[in-house]
């Protein structure tokens, strides 16, 4: 499993460096700081598959005073079975102090989130053709999921 940094992308087939992907981020948040590592195998194939590049991984808790402390990697839920050390140095240091003190602000007293940092792998080879070609984006966004159910309903309410 790769976890390089973007600027360590890779080569591709003639040796040319390759560009990077659209880069996201995601916080999830875990109420009351419950981590099961039930969604760890999924992430971890999605890098070992290559759709994603890991960029940075940072884990914090909301303490009851409001106070934000970053979690350990190894052992983030302390039973000894969650591992994540696979994910150790997945740190590019672009999710700054800032980053994490805007994601502490969505925590509940209690809570703890992830902050995940990563390369859309699968979308490289696409976006450098089209930069050669001169388009380029000028527009993106994700589309909430209960907004799409919404409109799957209403659609389906009209049939």
């Amino acid at each position: 499993m790769s976890n390089e940094p973007a600027e360590a992308a890779g080569t591709g087939e003639a040796g040319e460096p390759l560009e990077p992907g659209p880069i996201d981020y995601v916080i999830i948040q875990f109420p009351g700081s419950r981590l099961t590592g039930e969604g760890l195998p999924l992430l971890i194939d999605l890098v070992d598959r290559g759709v994603i590049r890991i960029l940075d991984l940072t884990f914090v808790k909301k303490e009851q005073d409001g106070s934000l402390v970053g979690l350990e990697l190894a052992d983030v839920n302390g039973d000894g079975q969650l591992d994540l050390t696979v994910f150790e140095g997945a740190s590019t240091g672009l999710v700054d102090e800032g980053d994490i003190a805007e994601a502490g602000a969505l925590l509940e007293p209690g809570d703890s989130a992830a902050v995940l940092l990563y390369e859309n792998v699968w979308a490289a080879p696409l976006a450098a053709a089209l930069r050669r070609t001169g388009a380029r984006m000028i527009a993106s966004g994700r589309v909430p999921l209960q907004d799409l159910v919404e409109a799957l309903d209403a659609l389906e309410a009209l049939r």
